[in-house]
């Protein structure tokens, strides 16, 4: 036990190190099973919609859409979702694919979704952006 204290006390910016990883770790695992719905890579994304017809939300705002976007992708803003969810009312039972740019608007989307009655909600990890780094199609609003 005398060895763990030294080592501890010569080695503390190690063992501080240490411990905030296992923290964030079991936060991050705290929170993967609370939450209700799934992470999907973009990739899988592709697979979805090649074997099947889920339906892709962008909740990006609309100039960043205008940009780029996934083929066919339904376009209604992150602050818009509950005045607008009648535009995808039909979807409660569908897989619904959420995309923003990175990632971190997609989380309170699929959370409000999943409150307004949504059943198999998925959170695309890195967005946008991580479709576009992976190659994958996108299309430009002519508008």
């Amino acid at each position: 036990m005398d060895q763990y204290i030294e080592f501890a006390s010569e080695h503390w910016m190690l063992v501080t190190a240490f411990f905030a990883v296992i923290y964030f770790l079991i936060q991050d695992i705290f929170e993967a099973s609370v939450r209700k719905y799934q992470t999907i890579s973009p990739m899988l994304t592709v697979t979805k919609l090649n074997t099947g017809h889920p339906i892709i939300l962008d909740v990006r705002e609309a100039g960043e859409f205008k940009k780029g976007h996934i083929a066919d992708a339904i376009h209604i803003p992150l602050d818009s979702i509950e005045n607008q969810v009648k535009k995808i009312d039909l979807y409660k039972q569908d897989e619904v694919i959420v995309v923003c740019h990175s990632g971190s608007r997609s989380a309170p989307a699929c959370s409000n979704l999943q409150k307004l009655g949504f059943e198999n909600v998925f959170l695309m990890t890195g967005g946008m952006q991580s479709w576009e780094e992976n190659k994958l199609p996108i299309v430009k609003s002519k508008k």
